[in-house]
């Protein structure tokens, strides 16, 4: 026997998890953007800050190389005129190149090379001021002397190319940064402009997703309607196919119970009629066994049924000629019936009475399943019946 089929599970709804992955990686788009640019931005930021640094660094070193000269300037005018105005004015400008000399140390202390740069013109420097704070002390021809025996003019010059250096180093340091600087906007301008398409990208897959959801769901909706639909329609048609059959079945039921009903109306006009026939008779089975009788046996024999269904019927008549073999048995074999046999009837008090015996078999589908004896009786007086032969 072959199992029933059953219709495949339907496949799961996917679209609410593509949607959540769509927005999933449009939150992590959003934040590796985030993330990149805030990142980005503090390297820029770093980047203006070493541009500031550089500029402060080559400011200082200018500044140190302007207080120098001011200073010796000042110092030669004083030289030349003994004037306490260019004293002091030399000895303020030494004293900013000190202040410039430790604040361009301070910068550079993370960039070696150029610590070792401005230590040598501080070296250079403090060298020259000192020469020039040796003639602000002496005397105005002490000052002459010294300043006719000065070779300073080379010292300035190696001052000055100290300088130079310092600053071309610090030049292509800003240059360098600013190059970074740039690279760093156009990173931070990439980053940002890709995630922004990206993002765009993925809220239009997310709104196609949406939106072919929708369409699924419209579809879906519109084959349950119709499904729905010729359900309806199987059903109202079933129901009138119902209503028919139960219509029918109750027409049936109703000629069936009055088929029963006559069927019992028969039987008891049946039994009415058996009852009232003065004759005796007798239902047998195959085997000549009495089963039923009616009254007239009883009024006239004396006998119970009790005393006689299901015992033979040779215990209450018998042929008046008993061959070989039993006509009443033969009959009952071969279908036939037998009529108007010489027979004598036993009543109780054992008085035998003469009668005439007729067997007419019993049919269920073409099949002797019994017959039915019917015992006259015969006046006294009457002269005695031929042999009757069997039909």
């Amino acid at each position: 026997m072959n199992s029933p089929t059953h219709p495949p599970a339907p496949a799961p709804d996917r679209t609410i998890w593509r949607i959540q992955a769509c927005f999933l990686l449009i939150s992590a788009v959003v934040i590796a953007v985030a993330v990149a640019s805030i990142r980005n931005i503090n390297r820029s930021m770093a980047s203006s800050d070493w541009v500031n640094h550089t500029h402060a660094v080559m400011l200082e070193v200018d500044g140190v190389f302007s207080s120098l000269q001011a200073g010796n300037g000042a110092s030669m005018a004083f030289v030349a005129t003994g004037d306490a105005r260019n004293q002091g004015s030399a000895r303020a400008a030494f004293a900013d190149m000190a202040e410039h000399l430790e604040v361009a140390k301070a910068l550079t202390r993370q960039e070696p090379p150029q610590h070792e740069l401005v230590l040598r013109v501080e070296a250079l420097a403090n060298r020259r001021a000192e020469f020039d704070r040796s003639l602000l002390g002496s005397q105005p021809g002490a000052a002459r002397s010294l300043l006719s025996a000065d070779a300073g003019g080379d010292a300035m010059g190696e001052i000055q190319r100290a300088v130079e250096k310092l600053t071309e180093q610090e030049m292509a340091l800003l240059a360098d940064r600013d190059r970074t600087s740039f690279l760093q906007a156009q990173t931070i301008r990439w980053t940002v402009w890709s995630g922004v398409a990206l993002d765009v990208l993925l809220l239009g897959g997310a709104g196609w997703l949406v939106s072919d959801a929708l369409a699924a769901r419209r579809r879906a909706a519109a084959v349950l309607e119709e499904a729905n639909r010729l359900l309806e329609t199987k059903v109202r048609e079933r129901t009138a196919e119902l209503m028919a059959s139960n219509e029918n079945l109750t027409t049936e039921n109703l000629e069936r119970r009055w088929v029963n009903q006559a069927l019992e109306h028969q039987l008891r006009y049946d039994q009415l009629i058996i009852s009232s026939i003065t004759d005796l008779v007798l239902v047998v089975t195959k085997a000549l066994n009495i089963s039923r009788m009616n009254p007239a046996v009883v009024r006239l024999t004396g006998r119970e049924p009790q005393e006689l269904v299901h015992r033979p019927l040779a215990a209450l008549a018998r042929l008046a000629e008993q061959p070989l073999v039993d006509p009443l048995a033969q009959a009952l074999v071969d279908g036939q019936d037998l009529r108007e046999q010489a027979a004598w009837l036993e009543d109780k008090r054992g008085r035998k009475i003469p009668v005439r015996l007729s067997l007419f078999p019993l049919r269920d589908r073409d099949k002797v399943v019994g017959g039915v004896v019917i015992l006259r009786i015969m006046p006294q007086d009457a002269p005695p019946a031929e042999k009757a032969t069997p039909a």
